[in-house]
């Protein structure tokens, strides 16, 4: 934490959706703002949300509605790494049972794959606000006759404005922990979406920094890479888990504005 943060050698930036830039569909203070001073600057950026709900249309959609304007392609889900992983790994297998909404199910069929409940070779699961017992009841069915486990990320909450609500990773571990299978993580801490999004931007890990909520995810996935990270004290960590903890970012900051007054020849 002593070392100067290396501003002079950013080219991109990654930056996480929730607890970021918003907090459910209210704009977090600044982000506009954030997102027009890094173009001013020649910073290219993927928006690298693990939340595997939307489409990035629907991003794209979500954000122009709080003031924010971002294109399709500065979008990173991990529904969409999952689909990339699927279409690597799937092998001649033909049918998957997902537990997600909108933006995994796209992903999954645009990786080849077609939905089925029963006997799947797949049992891909994300957040899903409208998941019943019996959804979580097939996938574990299916994975005891040897369906394989696919989670989109590990994310036990997620903030909103009601507070933190039950994520991904709460769905997934509910099914991990009737099957006892350890289910294949694709989003953040996990370094492979990190490595997909710099793929996308063209850059390394000397020339981008990742810039999250999360130490856990966020900073963690970062570290995975020995990328640089910046926490952003808005979203899910405290500066008391800083402290106290084994993830250390680079930099925290209280928020996106304190982020731009830090910024060097600002």
């Amino acid at each position: 934490m002593g070392v100067p943060f290396p501003f002079e050698r950013l080219r991109h930036l990654l930056i996480d959706l929730d607890g970021v830039i918003y907090r459910g569909d209210t704009p977090l203070r600044g982000a506009a703002r954030f997102l027009a001073f890094l173009r001013e600057r020649g910073i290219t950026v993927r928006l690298v949300t693990n939340n595997a709900t939307l489409t990035p249309q629907q991003y794209v959609a979500k954000l122009d509605a709080m003031g924010i304007t971002v294109d399709t392609a500065e979008i990173f889900t991990s529904a969409l790494a999952t689909g990339l992983y699927l279409r690597e790994h799937r092998n001649g297998t033909s049918t998957a049972l997902v537990i997600g909404e909108t933006g995994l199910r796209d992903a999954v069929t645009a990786a080849g794959l077609l939905a089925a409940r029963d006997n799947p070779d797949w049992v891909v699961m994300g957040l899903d606000r409208h998941v019943t017992y019996e959804d979580l009841a097939a996938a574990a069915l299916a994975i005891e006759g040897g369906a394989r486990f696919v989670g989109s990320n590990p994310d036990t909450s997620f903030p909103s404005e009601r507070g933190l609500v039950p994520g991904a990773g709460a769905l997934i571990g509910a099914v991990r922990l009737t099957t006892g299978v350890e289910p294949t993580i694709i989003g953040k801490p996990h370094p492979l979406m990190l490595e997909l999004a710099l793929h996308s931007l063209g850059g390394t890990v000397e020339d981008t920094a990742m810039l999250g909520d999360r130490l856990d995810t966020d900073i963690l996935a970062a570290s995975n890479l020995h990328m640089p990270s910046i926490l952003v004290l808005t979203g899910v960590s405290t500066e008391e888990e800083v402290r106290t903890g084994s993830i250390h970012p680079d930099l925290v900051v209280p928020s996106l504005g304190a982020l731009m007054n830090d910024w060097p020849g600002t």
